[in-house]
């Protein structure tokens, strides 16, 4: 048995759903091109490799969360998470 959100309401305006590391590196990815910032710059600003930042954006499932925050830091950006008590939020069973 699964369950499945059937109606959801973001909280936060411009948030960005994310189900999986390729998800994630593509919203850092389009963040970092936004704001004008190479890779080399953003990985020298946020203290991580490039070859991390590299593999974060093109989204790597084994990037290590402590790497992936400071990135996210660096940005300006911020992580979320939400669950089923969430207001918002309602659960089926399929």
């Amino acid at each position: 048995m699964t369950f499945v959100a059937s109606s959801f309401i973001f909280p936060i305006r411009n948030m960005k759903t994310i189900n999986n590391s390729k998800d994630l590196g593509g919203i850092i990815r389009s963040e970092r091109r936004r704001m004008g910032v190479t890779q080399k710059q953003l990985a020298m600003t946020a203290g991580v490799g490039l070859r991390f930042l590299i593999e974060l954006e093109s989204g790597k499932p084994t990037a290590q969360m402590k790497g992936m925050f400071k990135v996210l830091q660096a940005l300006g950006m911020k992580m979320g998470v939400l669950g089923p008590s969430d207001e918002g939020i309602t659960w089926r069973k399929e």
